[in-house]
């Protein structure tokens, strides 16, 4: 009789053991799922924190400018009309993330790693693009971004012999498509044979 009480209790505290073990699998679950989810959207106001303090229409005097530090080759090269400070912060959002899909995050090196936001992959929809403020002219600003995406602004040529001073994100293609000369002439005239091989400060003849 007390064997068959031994086995009965046995049986319950086993069956008792299993559900909590799903019950905690299953609560552990969404919430794995979610931060897998999430690791992958760049935060956008984050990173102009870091940047410009989130300054979004700030112009350091160093050929930097807007919130996430464009230089205007770049911005140019990227599809932004105008300067970027004196762009939305959406359209800004709108040219980090095509910089994003051809230079990954390293296009900002520094408050890439220091806010987190490394991971080059697209973001999903809606993440890290709306106001959070009022946005007047946001029906303007998008139908000039669409026109913009679509037929891109023809970037000056530059002048026999003119020079550039490579900044923060730039990349080889992204110079030339500024200045109106191919990257392979670049790379030639500056001796280059890794055309990802260009850091901020250097030096690159033009023509």
């Amino acid at each position: 009789m007390l064997r068959n009480t031994d086995e009965s209790l046995t049986r319950a505290f086993t069956r008792r053991a299993a559900q909590v073990v799903l019950v905690g699998a299953m609560a552990t679950a969404p919430l794995a799922l979610s931060t897998g989810l999430a690791s992958a959207d760049t935060d956008w106001d984050e990173l102009a924190q870091c940047e410009s303090s989130g300054d979004w229409s700030t112009n350091t005097g160093n050929g930097f400018g807007g919130g996430l530090q464009f230089t205007d080759s770049t911005w140019k090269a990227f599809g932004g009309s105008g300067d970027p400070e004196d762009a939305s912060r959406s359209e800004q959002i709108q040219v980090a993330e095509r910089v994003k899909a051809e230079q990954g995050m390293n296009a900002w090196p520094t408050c890439s790693k220091k806010t987190g936001n490394t991971d080059s992959s697209a973001n999903t929809e809606g993440s890290g693009s709306s106001d959070s403020e009022s946005d007047s002219g946001s029906s303007e600003t998008e139908s000039i971004a669409a026109t913009t995406q679509a037929q891109p602004a023809q970037p000056a040529k530059a002048s026999a012999g003119g020079a550039y001073t490579v900044a923060s994100g730039d990349t080889l293609s992204s110079v030339a498509a500024a200045h109106g000369v191919s990257w392979q002439s670049i790379a030639q005239n500056n001796a280059i044979a890794d055309p990802d091989a260009i850091s901020p400060g250097q030096q690159l003849k033009l023509g």
